[in-house]
């Protein structure tokens, strides 16, 4: 599913003649164009959501950090959970928000393009919405609370805060009109769509995928819901590796994969697995430990580092393995082995789903191994093992069996592997002896809130039970 990283803008029909009519039009500088096609402006949002969400650098991505996958070297604040120090919760509120501002421009636009049919106008148009939904709940799923309504409005300076509850009801809303506005027959955002080239058929399911993924965070909160939309949504899911949402990266900059700029390009060692995670893979005898990490340097063995601790000899513990390293490796923003687990453990709760329990906790596990380089006879010699196969791994509940594979297989989505573990509440992680707090639950508010937007952040806290790393978003019960 390789495609080429396209974010251009639409050429410039300059006019051939030596003159000019007048003297206002040496002011227009011909090389910057004033507007742009709106499609352009959907794959710039793509490529900023995919980097924020795949990103390592500390400055925008901590969660990496948070699920216990990595812990730092030398500098190690991040590890123990300083959020303000660099300013981590406001980069990547800032992100967020300047890929919707993209998104919602590109919306005003697109209804401009006088050589597009409707369809493929209304097509483009859907696109982009499901590209806004995805945005938004990850916005949602990190700070709670969030400008929403009365966002994205410049005559908004102060815009008030929406309850992430009604805010996610209204992502539904907004989805299932985005999925059913699809026309797989009509073209779509073509060439602009790093994701899937223009693919409406994919991006159907890419909208039901991640109506399943929306509908099963809050399962916890509102099981009936969730077992209605799941119910919908599962028919129209990815059933392949082929058809996962992820960004193509290319292997120049400034348009490769994030991973290779803070691990190769830095020419920095800031980086080694956790001793817990890297235990856990050898003591599963997993497939997958020897592409996600290098042996120590020291001594040739796969060795984890102290969470939270000082890992300066980085020599002696494991780094990020050479797949990684790639500047061409995707940027995923939903996964099919993802949909698998979600489908497990809808089948877990009694959902009406095709499949079982095992088979989708199976297939999950499965595209997980095969994603990252493994075969089949791996995947099956992995399952075949007591401490893996569905029926007999540790743990007694679904939420145990379950997170506990999915936490290995986010490993390359540290965004979803923090959601998921906050949701499941497996494995059960302990911070470290250094920690500012306890594992973050969520990111705080970002200080210019507080100081420029004052009432509407103060209301914000304090509907959620303070600003603090420790308050719970809606969904997350136990």
């Amino acid at each position: 599913m390789k495609k080429t990283l396209l974010i251009a803008l639409s050429s410039l029909v300059l006019a051939t003649g030596g003159c000019v009519d007048n003297l206002k039009e040496y002011n227009i500088d011909v090389k910057n164009p004033s507007q742009v096609p709106g499609i352009s402006l959907v794959a710039n949002a793509q490529r900023t959501l995919a980097r924020t969400v795949t990103s390592t650098n500390v400055n925008l991505n901590p969660f990496r950090l948070y699920s216990q996958y990595w812990t730092e070297t030398t500098y190690t604040d991040e590890s123990n959970y300083d959020i303000k120090t660099r300013q981590i919760d406001r980069s990547f509120w800032d992100a967020l928000y300047a890929a919707l501002g993209n998104l919602n421009e590109a919306k005003r636009l697109i209804p401009n393009d006088k050589f597009s049919s409707a369809k493929v106008i209304a097509n483009q148009q859907a696109c982009t919405e499901i590209m806004a939904v995805y945005a938004w709940s990850v916005l949602v799923n990190t700070y709670g609370n969030v400008p929403y309504t009365e966002a994205l409005d410049f005559t908004k300076t102060q815009p008030k805060y929406d309850d992430a509850k009604t805010i996610y009801n209204s992502l539904f809303t907004r989805l299932d009109a985005a999925i059913a506005a699809l026309d797989p027959s009509a073209e779509g955002l073509g060439s602009n769509d790093i994701i899937y080239n223009g693919d409406v058929a994919n991006w159907k399911r890419f909208g039901n995928s991640l109506k399943l993924r929306l509908a099963m965070t809050i399962a916890d909160d509102d099981l009936t819901k969730a077992r209605t939309l799941v119910q919908q949504a599962a028919p129209g899911v990815f059933t392949s590796l082929s058809q996962q949402a992820q960004a193509n990266f290319v292997a120049t900059p400034p348009n490769t994969n994030p991973l290779y700029e803070d691990l190769v390009q830095s020419g920095r060692h800031d980086f080694v697995g956790t001793t817990l995670f890297v235990d856990t893979l050898k003591g599963l005898n997993d497939p997958r430990l020897t592409i996600f990490f290098n042996p120590a340097a020291a001594s040739g063995t796969y060795e984890g580092g102290e969470n939270g601790g000082d890992n300066s000899d980085y020599p002696s513990y494991s780094e990020a393995g050479e797949k990684l390293r790639e500047p061409t490796l995707p940027g995923v923003l939903l996964s099919y082995s993802e949909v698998e687990f979600l489908l497990a453990e809808a089948a877990a709760r009694g959902f009406t789903v095709t499949g079982t329990v095992t088979s989708h906790y199976n297939a999950a596990v499965t595209a997980s191994i095969l994603e990252w380089g493994g075969s089949a006879a791996d995947a099956s010699a992995y399952l075949a093992q007591r401490t893996v196969a569905y029926a007999t791994a540790p743990g007694t509940t679904y939420r145990e069996k379950i997170g506990f594979q999915k936490w290995i297989s986010l490993y390359d989505q540290p965004v979803m592997g923090w959601t998921e573990w906050r949701r499941l509440d497996t494995p059960r992680l302990v911070a470290p002896a250094g920690a500012k707090s306890d594992i973050p639950l969520r990111l705080t508010y970002p200080t210019p809130e507080s100081n420029l937007n004052t009432a509407n952040y103060q209301a914000a806290s304090s509907a959620i039970g303070g600003d603090k790393v420790s308050s719970k978003l809606f969904w997350d019960k136990f």
